[in-house]
């Protein structure tokens, strides 16, 4: 189904729901409303997450990156198809299945490999970015500039997910309570396969798991470990894990990362740091941290500006 085929009742979602963190497995809703329009577009002071949030469609213009992960927005998104023969999009209603073409490219290319090297039936794909990139109301940092991907750790279902299940559906936990380890009773052989197919992709720059997964896949991989260089651990990945590809050749404004160790990250020392109990189980701060302002258009690269201006790529 063509992304465009679903926009138009799903332009945004409810202004409720995006006032509260939304991470990887917060419901969305079948039924979104329209944010209200803003009173002054042109306030310098905006957040810039309220005016790319309010765009449906890609800007129509040539693919190009603009800035940092966590810090730009992207021209000529596409976005990747919500059905496929082995992956389907979930939480549709956030309107975050657009990025690179490359990026789609090697989602479609993962899919495939999960079917063949780990027997799954697919693989299911949560957030990518925003049609035009830019800060998020809610949940990421990242995600700005269409080279990152949320896969969830829950294999494809045998049938076609309804619009309720993508919404409400949850993925598995794959970390034991303790915090310590996966749990072996969802973890599998088949994941391990996945996450190395995505690391072996030659663009792919980094993969971000919890550290208990980081730790199996250790362990687990047989033979050659050097993409598990590119495999690093992370807060916030418990059910999910995030691809991110380098700039793309020919990105001039795009601004990459350093590439990762040539190390495996293996090691007791490598991993020490995760399962300290003060990491596992932090304590509190004494006092609420102050909620920092947010990002403005004026922070972005400034040719952010005329992403949001261009009209409406057509779908």
């Amino acid at each position: 189904m063509n992304p465009r085929l679903i926009l138009i009742p799903l332009i945004t979602v409810m202004a409720a729901v995006y006032a509260t963190s939304a991470w990887a497995q917060d419901k969305g809703t079948v039924d979104p409303k329209p944010l209200p329009p803003l009173a002054n577009p042109n306030d310098p002071k905006i957040g810039a997450k309220e005016l790319f949030g309010r765009k449906v469609l890609p800007a129509a213009m040539p693919t190009h990156v603009l800035g940092f992960y966590a810090h730009g927005c992207i021209a000529g998104a596409e976005g990747l198809p919500i059905n496929g023969d082995s992956w389907q999009v979930m939480r549709l209603s956030r309107n975050r299945y657009w990025a690179h073409p490359d990026m789609v490219a090697l989602i479609k290319r993962l899919a495939g490999k999960a079917k063949k090297d780990a027997g799954w039936p697919g693989i299911l794909v949560g957030d990518m970015s925003q049609p035009r990139g830019g800060p998020m109301f809610t949940g990421h940092a990242s995600h700005q500039v269409g080279l990152d991907a949320d896969v969830w750790l829950t294999p494809m279902p045998d049938h076609r997910l309804s619009r309720e299940e993508r919404e409400e559906m949850s993925a598995v936990m794959m970390v034991r309570n303790d915090r310590l380890d996966v749990d072996p009773h969802v973890f599998t052989a088949g994941h391990l396969a996945v996450i190395r197919d995505a690391a072996l992709e030659p663009t792919v720059q980094r993969i971000f798991v919890n550290a208990a997964i980081k730790k199996a896949l250790c362990r687990e991989a047989k033979g050659d470990h050097s993409w598990l260089a590119k495999v690093r651990p992370m807060y916030g990945h418990d059910y999910h894990f995030h691809i991110r590809i380098r700039c793309p050749p020919g990105s001039g404004e795009c601004e990459g990362q350093p590439e990762p160790a040539d190390s495996d990250g293996c090691s007791a020392g490598d991993l020490a740091y995760w399962f300290k109990d003060s990491v596992i189980h932090p304590k509190p701060p004494k006092e609420p941290p102050k909620p920092k302002p947010p990002m403005t258009l004026a922070q972005l690269p400034a040719a952010c500006r005329a992403v949001l201006a261009a009209p409406d790529a057509k779908q």
